[in-house]
């Protein structure tokens, strides 16, 4: 990843005015958003083909809904049901990540997290105390390589163990939450309230005795969050994030050249803090997946992987989307197209059954240049 995004002064400024308060943003058209409840139109009026739809819900089953030009415009199951996303919350750690940066609680996204978790510095004395160097870049590719053997940045490894770790580092420590306060004292007020969510997303999917972390949110609230990156990081008459910085983090994909993790086929696992805890997985060492040249600041992307092969063949290059659990839960932006679909407890699992789905919605369009 060659750069360091760094703000000038001015735009810091600049941010911190629009982010504490109302402030217009000039547009010759005013976007569509939704109250505290979605604004509704037939697919039809959205040149959306509503057999095209259904085709979508009944391959995917579960729950979800599709919004376009910020209109609800198609809905299947209990679309207001909140339940765990799995790993399809991880955009919203980074999306706290980049708010940080520009509230300046942090000085860069390459700062060296053990500032703020200072037991990472004694860790593994056999590897040069590699710890030392992870990043809140790094956290938020997951190329930390903690808890294997690798040097930070130098391979991606698909991690459980990190991402209990970047949390903790993020929200427990910058944000100076606790995990029954993380709601009420940073989720509730910096973002969900902003975007007037409706059925009360949490980070305590399970409690907070129980991998707090994962995030139980309904596929409506959840297609809130993809508006507000599909509008660049405004909602209504506030930035919450730079457009720069969206557009960064939705199309930056890690280079093929960093390799996948080996430590795990090899079965070197590297010490980690003493009581870490997972927020998913339990193995050790842990790499459940490659990038495929797709994976950007913990979103998917709709890159190209070491074989040539585009992630999802049948979508237009702009898409990116979050997914849990192999994309049994998942929100996806098709910026191009000012869609958006999300679903919850669907049968879509793997790649092909994602680019099904999405090549079906991408079907529905009658407006289609």
């Amino acid at each position: 990843m060659g750069y360091s995004i760094r703000f000038p002064v001015g735009l810091i400024f600049v941010w911190g005015v629009l982010a504490g308060g109302a402030t217009t943003v000039p547009s010759a058209v005013e976007p569509v958003y939704p109250g505290r409840e979605w604004l509704v139109k037939p697919a039809a009026e959205v040149d959306l083909d509503e057999a095209a739809l259904r085709s979508v819900a009944d391959f995917a089953g579960g729950r979800g809904c599709v919004v376009r030009h910020g209109y609800l415009v198609f809905t299947w199951g209990d679309i207001g049901r909140r339940g765990d996303v799995a790993s399809a919350a991880k955009p919203v750690y980074s999306h706290f990540l980049f708010k940080a940066l520009g509230d300046e609680r942090i000085p860069s996204l390459d700062e060296p997290v053990v500032r703020w978790e200072p037991r990472l510095k004694g860790l593994n004395a056999d590897l040069d105390f590699k710890d030392r160097g992870i990043t809140w870049r790094h956290l938020a590719n997951q190329t930390a390589c903690y808890g294997v053997r690798e040097a930070p940045g130098t391979a991606f490894d698909y991690n459980d163990w990190q991402m209990a770790l970047f949390f903790d580092t993020l929200f427990l420590k910058v944000y100076g939450a606790t995990f029954e306060t993380v709601d009420a004292k940073v989720l509730w007020p910096m973002l969900t309230d902003v975007l007037q969510c409706q059925d009360e997303p949490t980070f305590l999917a399970f409690g907070p005795g129980d991998r707090p972390g994962r995030l139980a949110i309904s596929p409506r609230d959840f297609a809130r969050f993809g508006l507000l990156y599909l509008r660049q990081g405004r909602w209504r008459d506030r930035r919450l994030l730079p457009p720069e910085i969206v557009r960064m983090a939705v199309s930056s994909p890690l280079p093929n050249t960093i390799p996948r993790s080996a430590s795990v086929e090899k079965g070197q696992e590297a010490e980690m803090i003493p009581g870490q805890r997972s927020i998913g997985s339990r193995r050790i060492p842990d790499n459940q997946t490659d990038h495929m040249g797709s994976y950007s600041w913990l979103w998917w992307v709709n890159g190209v992987d070491r074989e040539g092969k585009r992630h999802w063949p049948d979508v237009p290059t702009d898409a990116f989307g979050a997914f849990g659990h192999g994309g049994l839960r998942a929100m996806v932006v098709l910026p191009g197209l000012d869609l958006i679909v999300s679903w919850n407890d669907t049968r879509i699992e793997g790649r092909e059954k994602e680019n099904e789905a999405l090549r079906r919605l991408v079907q529905s369009v009658t407006d289609r240049r």
